[in-house]
């Protein structure tokens, strides 16, 4: 399929560019990620064919199936939808942001960031599921934070953001590692479970913070993806353009760390949604720029698969999504370091 962009003329008289091809892949990630919800659904213990997961939701459904959708998978697979959708579209602002296919928040430290947060509450706290959530958001607030301050000299600019991020994550990793250390044993087990990143459990207590924050949170970086789009020919080009370069980098940092921060809240610190879905996205649309939306539909897509993956392979109970994702990030994030490296990059 070749790239081909057309103009769009609005009613009011405003010209779109429209990339067909990009288009089409943002439909086609839609439906693959709304598949995969309806089918992971109906899987379980007591599995529900497709047809009947339909009818139920749409209230057509007995009292049994009704209950077992609506109120147990339809919130842990709205959970997979947002938090997958929430880290696709915060990696693609780092890497576009960083200019830098390895600048995501698994590798900035943001997720150890916000772990740190969640473990300061379970260990010294012992804290609620709610408290948790809110030390997991401020954990990784005050880590972007602590980056981007680390990181600036006369702005904050690519590799610098990345070591700096790289440095952070190893000390908030020792430091995560000192609290486990001086946990019991029930909040150790506590802090171990939450910290691989699951959907399990998940209900509309997780919805809906995580829906208002994303209702608020993608339309201001849609808005903004001019800017950010002109940004990555360099700075100077940017200003040279109109683009108030630092106002635009710091508000999409900041959206992105409270899409990282609000996802790791949500379901725990799954790992490498938010490095590859943007490049599988750019793979796909074989566009130039941050690809937002297909970043966003690709991480929903994605974790939404890899849950389904886990409880296929393995039981709803035997293996976290986190430990699925791990595995396949991990594989892609070898494979990425070994391109990069032959194109003479690192």
């Amino acid at each position: 399929m070749k790239t081909i962009n057309r103009a769009v003329r609005t009613p009011g008289g405003l010209s779109i560019r429209l990339d067909v091809r990009a288009f089409t892949v943002v439909l086609l990630l839609l439906a693959a990620a709304l598949v995969a919800s309806v089918v992971l659904i109906g899987t379980g213990d007591f599995p529900i064919p497709a047809a009947d997961v339909l009818r139920t939701l749409v209230g057509d459904g007995n009292a049994g199936q009704e209950f077992i959708v609506n109120e147990l998978r339809l919130p842990r697979v709205l959970v997979g939808l947002l938090v997958g959708a929430s880290l696709g579209l915060g990696g693609a602002l780092f890497q576009s942001i960083s200019r830098n296919p390895l600048g995501s928040p698994d590798v900035l430290g943001l997720g150890q960031g916000a772990a740190a947060g969640a473990l300061l509450v379970i260990v010294l706290f012992s804290g609620s599921a709610n408290e948790v959530a809110v030390g997991a958001l401020v954990g990784g607030l005050v880590t972007g934070l602590a980056i981007y301050v680390l990181a600036w000299k006369r702005g904050v600019h690519g590799y610098r953001l990345v070591l700096v991020g790289i440095g952070v994550s190893a000390i908030v990793t020792a430091v995560n590692g000192y609290l486990l250390t001086k946990s019991d044993l029930v909040d150790a087990a506590r802090a171990v479970v939450w910290m691989t990143g699951s959907l399990d459990g998940r209900d509309w207590a997780q919805v809906w913070p995580l829906l208002g924050l994303c209702a608020v949170l993608v339309p201001l970086v849609l808005v903004n993806a001019r800017g950010l789009r002109m940004m990555e020919m360099g700075d100077d080009v940017s200003y040279a353009l109109g683009v108030r370069v630092e106002r635009v980098r710091l508000l999409l940092m900041v959206a992105a760390v409270l899409l990282t921060a609000s996802a790791t809240a949500a379901a725990g610190p799954v790992s490498f949604v938010a490095l590859t879905a943007p490049q599988l996205a750019r793979r796909l649309t074989r566009s130039p720029g941050p690809n937002l939306l297909p970043s966003l539909c690709m991480g929903a897509a994605l974790l939404v698969t890899a849950d389904w993956a886990s409880q296929r392979a393995f039981g709803a109970e035997q293996l976290p999504v986190g430990v699925v994702t791990g595995v396949l990030g991990g594989v892609y994030l070898l494979w990425l370091l070994v391109t990069e490296r032959r194109a003479g990059r690192i």
